[in-house]
């Protein structure tokens, strides 16, 4: 079995796409380095790629609230798969309609849809409609409805359909198939690079989003990840910040605040790093054809 050679040009493109994958995960290592050092540490010399004394202090202190964290992950895992099944289906559905030449007010609701990416109502009437006439208040639905459509991932899901022959849905209608089945059994996997695409920027905003917890949700039972940590880390800022009780001084030096932050980010991005590989080999394709076809 002879080895594979390389030619330099290919070695080159190779080194450089090693260097740059470092560059990329050198945050990242960063990232549990700091979760793991001690608050000396980091006042001292900083953010390192290792950590001079190694220390589980700020994971100790997350585990002393483990059922709350165990019920805010429950949530977040449950809102970002139910809102990403959801908000896909609807818009490229709404992509599907919008993609076909043959749909008559498909220009018109393209503007519409444009409109929505200008202007917006303003935090207030969205509020007052939220609680008021759809009653979100202090349910899961809150973390999930306001977030349900997004006008970029329209247009980007309707680009990539407008690149597919239109012979597909006219030998379609010949043979007798409806709108709906024409999109579920020929469009939507013909799609799939842009739909997991879009389904992985779906998928990261309902992780990562804390507004809408913020906005809707008091009980504590129903709050999601991002929002409890936020509340973690504003309470410790809070602590060090306070300047009226020596006791909450004493108390709040004794916690590793910046090691704490790191170790909440390595808890939040669990997740989504393992969810990306499964996507990735979609992603490239997905983004290139959706945004420059049509």
């Amino acid at each position: 079995m002879t080895a594979k050679k390389f030619s330099i040009s290919q070695l080159i493109l190779m080194l450089i796409v090693g260097v740059f994958s470092l560059t990329c995960l050198y945050p990242f290592i960063m990232v549990i380095s700091g979760s793991l050092s001690n608050e000396q540490d980091i006042a001292a010399y900083g953010y390192t790629l290792f950590p001079k004394h190694v220390t589980f202090d700020s994971y100790r202190i997350l585990l002393l609230g483990s059922h709350r964290i165990v019920d805010a992950y429950g949530v977040s895992v449950l809102v970002t798969s139910v809102g990403t099944v959801l908000s896909l289906l609807l818009t490229a559905m709404a992509a599907y309609a919008l993609s076909r030449r043959s749909f008559k007010l498909r220009g018109i609701l393209s503007v519409y849809v444009i409109i929505t990416m200008l202007f917006n109502g303003g935090l207030v009437p969205w509020y007052i409609i939220c609680v008021r006439y759809l009653d979100l208040k202090d349910t899961l639905w809150a973390l999930i409805l306001p977030s349900l459509a997004n006008a970029f991932n329209l247009f980007l899901i309707r680009n990539f359909m407008h690149s597919i022959p239109e012979e597909i849905h006219e030998s379609a209608k010949i043979d007798g198939a409806g709108e709906f089945r024409i999109f579920y059994r020929l469009i939507a996997p013909l799609a799939l690079p842009v739909l997991a695409t879009v389904g992985l920027f779906m998928a990261l905003g309902y992780w990562n989003d804390w507004f809408l917890g913020l906005m809707f949700v008091d009980k504590q039972e129903l709050q999601p990840l991002q929002l409890l940590l936020r509340t973690l880390i504003s309470n410790v800022d809070f602590l060090r910040s306070s300047g009226n009780a020596a006791a909450m001084q004493r108390i709040s030096a004794q916690i590793p605040s910046e090691s704490m932050k790191m170790a909440l980010t390595v808890v939040t991005i669990g997740p989504i790093v393992f969810l990306y590989p499964f996507l990735q080999r979609y992603f490239v394709k997905g983004l290139i054809v959706g945004a420059v076809k049509g």
